[in-house]
């Protein structure tokens, strides 16, 4: 039988995965075709694909879900194959037989084995069968509050609820006691039914201290299945993975490989081809219990390509095309080490809210050994509400752990982005963290250690406001003068006369301001070169990043991006009055549920407004008690951040 001809790939998806995709099949002489909903016009991979089609349409169930949109879009572009990337349609086994229907190749598993694990319920079954541990739990189709109650009894709390039909923390709740599972329950069956289509669930017994550790298998069109290594994913915040590596620390050669062999067994039972990947809790015992099995490229392939030395899309490509595996299991390599953190737009001080907003700025690290930087963002676009948060990941390889965790803390040290709330600070400070340096792993590793992950807030030292001063009027135009650069009288602002120059301006940032008086010394010079403000004391030299965007000056102080403006008391003021008992919105989004109504008293703490962003949901709770004043939303308005949605009379 002869091969599949392949010239034109579409990818069914956005973002940095799609970027990633297309960067693979354009070295292999593919022509690309991205498609995207009117938000996404001129999103980053839009921009770098050969072909782009236009869904219309603004959320995902308006463009990336639409099934018989994308087929459209790979007729009229003349794609012979459809990649779909993670996330949307990428297990959805509809979509496979759609695509195989229209005589077009699906760069993923045949539909059947989609099927057998797009069910966590009936995959535990088949795994069961197969030989795989599990965890203790409930899988059955009987969907009712009762039967929950009585499963999760009968389990012992605490217990996860999980969405049948997908992952990355999507519909996933933890629930410690009996009284919290009916909200828990309804919760997590609107976030899955938002985010697949299938509100059904599933209950597993709550694993303490469990790591997060994964197979990353590959099965070809003529029964070959070989697993390449593991990946660590133990820290996770809100049940989605925030750093992964590979290898998995301290795991012997002998778990290895009784891991790999059930994932491959896993595989196997039901007919996989393609990439895939079987994740797995493992105890302190070395025990490990069989989770789920996610039938399509994972977001953390590329630290089992970084020590493997291999192309994973490439592969997808080559298998989907009917070529074999090109080498067995005893040749499968296991170079050094590589850890990968995640990017996100969101505030981890704000519980992980996501974030929006323009990329004012966007620098990625520098290029070179062991470094790779895979991102669906550029400077100056929109991050928009409607998807998922993850601006791109950063990745770094050594030939020890120690040699790629301190590689990837240089690079989140170079990485720069302003306009919009990221996790950089925070991820910093997790790899920075002497725990994880010492791969001290477990799921609960950022709650255990959130003193030091999430500090409070805290007053900006004397030292940064000097700098920020320094860096901001070094940085206006006309500090310097032109025609004679030399002169006294254009060295600086705030020449006096036998005296110490002086110059003084108020600032703002992250809510503090700071009135700053700046005296020239010769034992302490500060210097703006560029985008680099250079500080000189007692003959120590230190760099810190400093851009100006209009009224904006990005400055990098120890680790961490800070915006700065000038302080405008009128302003603040007015911002003050306006949420005086007014309850606003954290984010842009679509409210899903109204709680409460006028007159109503409430306690603390009490939900008052649920909000979708992102494919989540965030509850507004009331910060004291009181009585609901007056409402300004109503179940399916779109709100911005900051729009009062509840007043809340003491």
């Amino acid at each position: 039988m002869s091969r599949p001809v392949l010239t034109t790939l579409l990818v069914a998806n956005r973002g940095e995965i799609a970027c990633r995709i297309m960067r693979t099949a354009k070295a292999m002489g593919l022509t690309t075709v991205a498609v995207h909903s009117a938000t996404d016009r001129d999103a980053r991979h839009s921009r770098e694909a050969d072909i782009r089609v236009d869904l219309g349409g603004t959320k995902a169930a308006e463009s990336y879900l639409l099934v018989d949109k994308l087929l459209a879009a790979a007729k009229a572009s003349g794609a012979q194959a459809i990649h779909p990337g993670y996330g949307f349609l990428s297990e959805n086994a509809g979509f496979a037989r759609a695509i195989e229907q229209a005589g077009l190749i699906f760069l993923g598993p045949p539909a059947t084995a989609i099927d057998a694990m797009g069910s966590k319920s009936a995959a535990k079954a088949l795994m069961d069968a197969a030989g795989v541990p599990l965890v203790p739990g409930y899988h059955g189709e009987a969907q009712d509050l009762d039967t929950f109650r009585a499963a999760a009894e009968r389990i012992g709390y605490p217990v996860l609820l999980k969405a049948s039909a997908g992952g990355g923390g999507k519909g996933m709740k933890v629930v410690e006691e009996e009284s919290q599972l009916a909200d828990a329950l309804a919760s997590a069956q609107r976030e899955a039914q938002s985010s697949f289509g299938d509100a059904r669930m599933l209950v597993e017994k709550y694993v303490l201290k469990p790591r997060h550790v994964e197979i990353q298998v590959f099965a070809d069109q003529h029964g070959n299945c070989l697993y390449l290594n593991e990946r660590d994913c133990s820290i996770q915040r809100r049940h989605q993975k925030v750093v992964e590596e590979a290898p998995a620390p301290g795991l012997s050669p002998e778990l290895r490989r009784a891991m790999g062999e059930a994932a491959v067994r896993a595989a196997q039972a039901i007919g996989y081809v393609g990439a895939g990947t079987v994740e797995f809790l493992l105890d302190a015992r070395g025990e490990f219990f069989f989770m789920e099995m996610n039938t399509r490229l994972q977001v953390e392939h590329p630290v089992t390509e970084a020590i493997t030395g291999l192309d994973l899309v490439a592969w997808q490509i080559r298998v989907a095309c009917g070529e074999p595996l090109p080498i067995t299991q005893e040749q499968v390599p296991l170079i050094g080490h590589a850890i990968e953190v995640r990017l996100y737009a969101e505030d981890p001080a704000n519980e992980f809210l996501p974030a929006t907003g323009t990329l004012a700025l966007y620098r990625e690290s520098a290029p070179g050994e062991g470094r790779r930087v895979d991102s669906g963002v550029s400077e100056g676009d929109v991050v928009s509400p409607f998807y998922d948060p993850m601006l791109g990941k950063l990745i770094a390889w050594g030939e020890n752990r120690e040699q790629a965790r301190l590689r990837l803390l240089a690079m989140l040290d170079e990485f720069a982005i302003g306009g919009v709330k990221t996790n950089i600070a925070f991820l910093r400070r997790i790899l920075a963290h002497p725990a994880f340096a010492a791969a001290e792993l477990d799921t609960g590793f950022i709650p255990r250690h959130q003193d030091v992950l999430l500090p409070a807030p805290h007053a900006l030292p004397a030292g940064f406001w000097e700098a920020a001063a320094e860096a901001w009027l070094q940085g206006q135009p006309g500090h310097k003068r032109d025609d004679d650069r030399s002169s006294p009288w254009g060295a600086h602002n705030g020449l006096r006369l036998g005296l110490p120059a002086r110059s003084s301006l108020h600032l703002a940032s992250a809510g503090q301001d700071q009135a700053v008086a700046l005296e020239r010394s010769a034992a302490s010079t500060w210097q703006l070169a560029g985008e680099q403000l250079v500080h000189d004391q007692a003959g120590v030299r230190r760099q810190h990043l400093a851009i100006r965007r209009d009224g904006t000056l990005y400055l990098h102080w120890h680790g961490e991006m800070h915006a700065i403006q000038a302080f405008d008391p009128i302003a603040e003021a007015e911002a003050s009055h306006g949420h005086q008992g007014g309850l606003g919105a954290p984010m842009n989004g679509s409210i899903v549920r109204v709680l409460v109504e006028p007159g109503q008293v409430v306690e603390a703490g009490t939900a008052l407004v649920v909000l979708e962003a992102m494919k989540m949901e965030h509850s507004i709770r009331a910060p004291h008690g009181g009585t609901v004043k007056a409402l300004f939303c109503q179940e399916g308005d779109m709100v911005s951040e900051g729009t009062v949605l509840v007043e809340l009379a003491e």
